[in-house]
């Protein structure tokens, strides 16, 4: 393709991204909500996509990455920490509301090291017994987070951490709403409308940096490790420091992730870090295709809007049972059938890599 026409591409892509969440607006807010939660789950997806897809290991204790993040804007931007620790509270009596531009990269930060500490004691584990360890790690920052109220009340246990300061950006409340006036007229932008071009605009800059680092030397490498460890190993590479890399990498997009989903909710409990929700992301990378960016994104964006879309037809289903069957119910029980479905109908996943299954090249005599 030439630059030209990579440049038309490029034009025409960012115009129909800034114009989805005027089309989904016009369906309503909840819909608008809806999409922007996704693509917070995109970006969880495009992180495990690191460690699943690229490094082949297998990390069912994702969440707890997300928690850390989320967790991390709860305390430095509500009044939290100040209601509860004298010393912080004769310092900043109205609590700590730090910027989000210096929250996001500490919440990184914590999280690559808390990926680096998870994988540090597995790195000589594959398989079933990676995945168990890394459940148990998951499962272990979510009691942490539903115990830590005493002696000092950091997470609120059980109960969450509300009144989490909103995303501010100089002059810019994504909590109130926000005015436009153009040639055609004014435009009135809502603030879910606000967070949902925030979150497309970091996805888009997550999906850059995942497609280079796809194709660099560390990309390759982490590929290589994915399909002989052994062989990998003996060709020179460092087994050791890429995964711990890959770990750290993985981690930081939950970090982040977190972060905006904090101050997008504005309160956080360990209810959303729960274990369901990090089988959910590796279903998401599994169903869209393991290690092809297009269908990680594909699989994020079904599996995060399909349970919501169900919410309409399982309420239908309700009602033609007269009240027998539960929605709820219902609802997972359509959401699983419909990934059994998609597996067995594509087992390699809805949009896999071109090279998988490829045929090896013949050799002319």
């Amino acid at each position: 393709m030439k630059p030209s026409q990579r440049l038309g591409v490029a034009l025409l892509a960012a115009a129909g991204l800034v114009a989805v969440p005027f089309l989904v607006e016009l369906m309503g807010q909840g819909w608008v909500r809806i999409l922007a939660l996704a693509l917070l789950y995109v970006l969880l997806a495009l992180g495990l996509n690191i460690v699943v897809g690229y490094a082949g290991l297998l990390d069912l204790g994702y969440v707890a990455f997300y928690a850390i993040g989320a967790y991390v804007a709860a305390l430095l931007a509500s009044p939290h920490l100040s209601e509860n620790v004298p010393s912080l509270h004769d310092v900043f009596p109205g609590g700590l509301h730090v910027p989000i531009w210096l929250i996001l990269p500490l919440a990184a930060v914590l999280a690559a090291l808390a990926g680096i500490v998870l994988g540090a004691p597995t790195l000589k584990l594959r398989g079933d017994y990676l995945a168990i360890v890394t459940l148990g790690f998951g499962e272990i920052i979510r009691v942490f987070l539903n115990n830590l109220e005493q002696p000092i009340n950091l997470t609120n246990g059980p109960r969450g951490i509300s009144q989490i300061d909103p995303i501010r950006l100089g002059p810019l409340d994504f909590s109130q709403p926000l005015s436009l006036s153009l040639s055609l007229g004014g435009v009135t932008l809502a603030p879910v409308t606000l967070y949902l071009y925030a979150f497309l605009l970091l996805v888009v800059g997550a999906v850059i940096l995942c497609h280079r680092l796809e194709h660099s030397r560390i990309g390759r490498a982490w590929m290589a490790i994915r399909e002989d460890e052994i062989a990998a190993r003996a060709m020179g590479l460092n087994t050791r420091n890429l995964k711990l890399l890959a770990f750290g990498m993985g981690a930081t997009f939950g970090g982040v992730s977190g972060v905006l989903f904090g101050a997008f909710q504005g309160f956080v409990s360990p209810e959303s870090f729960s274990l369901m929700e990090s089988v959910m992301i590796v279903a998401m990378v599994v169903l869209g295709g393991i290690g092809h960016l297009p269908g990680v994104i594909l699989g994020a964006l079904l599996l995060a809007i399909l349970p919501e879309a169900l919410r309409y037809v399982a309420g239908d289903l309700r009602a033609w049972t007269d009240g027998r069957i539960d929605a709820s119910i219902l609802r997972q029980l359509l959401i699983a059938a419909t990934m059994i479905g998609v597996m067995l109908w594509r087992p390699r996943g809805l949009w896999p890599a071109p090279e998988h299954g490829r045929a090896a090249p013949q050799v002319l005599s």
